[in-house]
């Protein structure tokens, strides 16, 4: 894992103030841009039901972004594949604008589709290996009407390029994906999420399998998209390196076994973790002032992450946790409880400690 504050020493771009985090369970008088509710999603197997995520409640609007982390089979991705709309939750609902996915007419969906982008954490499966990166870009244009003519697809599909800094644009159109590198791949991924003008792209480890000096371009690539366009994301990663530095004006969401256990600002979670299991993520990152280091007592014990379909009782948590005490975190399954500042957290121990009240809605 890449160190906290490796990536703080190169410069981020500037992006516009933030908005406040939007309540999911917010009145109707402004609904946000994307809300999931409740959302549950359960995979039927011969093992047994598998509970890959777990009354989630989130919320974003315009040109905000959402960071997702947390360890790997989590449901950060089963997450992201709700809210693209790729999966349909098996209880609670996704709602666009207001508008539950499960209840749109053709009209709403294909806004929906159009504004509901998806970005691949593969760049070498991704794109087509037979299509040229014009053929790929031009595609969606002359589908959607957005280029009439093949010179309106070409000077379209340049303009992408050159977005996402791909210069000069016509070294690029005519290759194919196996001609271009792992970052330059991604980067026509990017350009491809956003042929058809989006309102919110949905990165899912977007840069996880880009070398680290490649992952800065490409974040800072993302990070003007967000300030020229004004386009919302949800950042799915399991790099708290990677999730400070795209999301410093934004805000975190820490999964552990398909339930949020913390919620809040970023950089009030990378600078004071409250859970437990965020202490213990933090605690693994690597760090080169040993002055830096959080407290050896964060760490998580040696017992291996419980299977979903044999989840421990009350805090699911509790067997790899340092502060687990016997009673309500063995019995009692935590809610999210407000701590201060719209920081939620899921302990009994936090809670108790804070004095902290459960919110209205699991996140």
């Amino acid at each position: 894992m890449t160190d906290v504050d490796d990536l703080a020493v190169e410069e981020p771009v500037e992006v516009p103030h933030q908005a406040e985090p939007v309540d999911p369970d917010a009145g109707p008088e402004r609904p946000p841009l994307m809300a999931l509710r409740g959302v549950s999603q359960v995979f039927r197997t011969k093992s047994g039901p598998i509970p890959a995520v777990r009354d989630v409640s989130l919320a974003l609007d315009e040109g905000q972004v959402l960071c997702l982390v947390g360890e790997s089979g989590c449901g950060k991705t089963t997450t992201a594949r709700m809210a693209a709309g790729l999966a349909e939750p098996s209880d609670g609902a996704i709602e666009y604008k207001g508008v539950d996915l499960a209840a749109m007419n053709s009209r709403q969906r294909t806004e929906f589709r159009r504004s509901v982008q998806f970005v691949h954490q593969d760049p070498y499966a991704s794109l087509n290996p037979i299509r040229t990166v014009y053929s790929t870009l031009a595609s969606p244009l002359r589908k959607h009407g957005i280029a009439a003519t093949k010179q309106e697809a070409w000077d379209a599909a340049a303009a992408l390029l050159e977005q996402v800094d791909l210069t000069p644009a016509e070294n690029y159109l005519t290759k194919y994906p196996h001609q271009l590198s792992g970052g330059q791949r991604q980067r026509v991924a990017v350009a491809r999420s956003l042929t058809l003008r989006p309102r919110l792209i949905i990165a899912d480890e977007a840069t996880s399998m880009l070398d680290v000096s490649i992952r800065v371009g490409v974040l800072r690539t993302l990070t003007k998209l967000r300030k020229d366009l004004g386009v919302g994301f949800v950042f799915i990663t399991h790099d708290l390196a990677i999730a400070r530095y795209f999301a410093a004006e934004g805000h975190m969401a820490v999964m552990y076994l398909g339930r949020v256990v913390e919620y809040g600002r970023t950089t009030d979670i990378i600078d004071d973790p409250q859970h437990p299991y965020t202490k213990a993520l933090l605690a693994a990152v690597p760090e080169i002032d040993p002055t830096n280091r959080l407290d050896h007592t964060t760490h998580i014990t040696g017992v291996d992450i419980p299977s979903l379909t044999a989840l421990p009782s009350g805090c699911t948590f509790h067997p790899r946790c340092p502060i687990a005490r016997d009673g309500d975190c063995h019995e009692v399954e935590p809610q999210l409880t407000d701590v201060d500042g719209g920081r939620r957290v899921a302990c009994h121990v936090v809670a108790e400690t804070t004095g902290a009240v459960a919110s209205g809605g699991g996140d």
